[in-house]
């Protein structure tokens, strides 16, 4: 099995990308930012250059190659989408405990309420994963989930929605959080996300990511919203989408469910994502029951093989799909501004 080293690998070069998205927000200063940061890391992604391979690309994941289909589907958004403006009504954002019976622990998601929500109505819902180097607060506090959802929100360009932020690590407790550390799996040692929960400081857990929060997702998690706000409970109204990490765990879980969501995004999904696409989809026929899977990677990204990998499939298989290439990197810019897009045509 060759897998583990490079989830080892893949993983503590995620952890130190994603810090630095975080921190430095155009896609030149983070990429340059890796390399001064982790310059071992950043050389030993690289993989020998194809020779069509496009010049000055390639670096964190990997070298880029573009194809003909590899652009933007949409325009970026407008700027100022997703600062937080004064003028308009903001939604809630809540920390929320709960138990999970399938994995036996006591865990933590935020939930963020619509401006005016009331148990007289129900509401569609939209999970969002987030990153190997983040927790439930990465949308919200390195993104601007609740900003973006506010803005288009007060411009009447959505319909007032739920938004669950799962913490994607399986292995994190809220004794974890509480402590101060990343739980088992997190992330490399020594770095932002370095475990401190079960399984010892620093183990590279990546199974904590895969089937156990899938369970603890559809057994736990999405059954406890359903119970505790003024949601809809079926597939219609209820989307899942993730960045980078949470983007592989979008893909995993979404294209094979659609019993469950009925609207799928992926964004910048990370090597977490089952390989090859005929393991993600064995039968394409599953997908097409869904009503939007949203693909999405920057052309700046080195990971965007596992992207261009799931859309060339699904594009052989004919299931209709959208497939965006903007001008980003491995940065928040990129996740912004899909959310913004992909929260514009859901739930109708």
């Amino acid at each position: 099995m060759k897998r583990a080293p490079f989830f080892v690998l893949f993983t503590a070069i995620l952890v130190v990308a994603t810090c630095l998205a975080q921190t430095e927000r155009t896609s030149s200063d983070s990429k340059s930012g890796l390399k001064q940061v982790a310059p071992a890391l950043f050389a030993a992604s690289q993989d020998p250059a194809p020779p069509q391979q496009a010049a000055g690309r390639g670096g964190f994941g990997g070298p880029i190659e573009l194809g003909p289909d590899d652009k933007p589907a949409f325009p970026d958004p407008p700027a100022g989408f997703n600062t937080k403006r004064e003028d308009v009504p903001h939604g809630g954002l809540t920390p929320v405990e709960y138990d999970s019976k399938s994995l036996g622990t006591h865990r933590r998601m935020r939930v963020y309420t619509p401006p005016g929500y009331t148990t007289n109505r129900k509401y569609p819902v939209l999970y969002l994963l987030h990153g190997i180097g983040g927790t439930d607060t990465e949308w919200t506090e390195a993104c601007h989930a609740n900003n973006v959802i506010d803005n288009l929100l007060a411009e009447g360009k959505i319909q007032p929605m739920v938004l669950v932020f799962p913490d994607g690590n399986s292995a994190r407790t809220v004794a974890d959080l509480a402590a101060g550390g990343r739980g088992a799996g997190a992330g490399a040692p020594g770095g932002r996300g370095a475990g401190t929960g079960r399984g010892g400081a620093g183990r590279m857990g990546m199974d904590a990511w895969l089937t156990p929060f899938e369970n603890d997702l559809l057994k736990d998690i999405i059954p406890y919203v359903d119970s505790h706000y003024s949601v809809y409970s079926d597939r219609d109204h209820r989307a899942l989408a993730g960045l980078s990490m949470g983007g592989g765990q979008t893909l995993n879980i979404g294209l094979v469910h659609p019993e469950t969501f009925a609207w799928v995004g992926g964004f910048s999904s990370a090597p977490d994502t089952r390989q090859p696409p005929s393991a993600l989809v064995p039968d394409p026929a599953v997908p097409k029951q869904l009503k939007l899977i949203w693909l999405a990677c920057g052309n700046k990204d080195g990971l965007i093989r596992i992207s261009q990998a799931v859309h060339g499939y699904l594009k052989e298989n004919d299931v209709a799909h959208i497939w965006h290439v903007d001008g980003n990197a491995h940065d928040t810019t990129e996740w912004d501004n899909n959310l913004y897009l992909f929260s514009q045509r859901i739930f109708r």
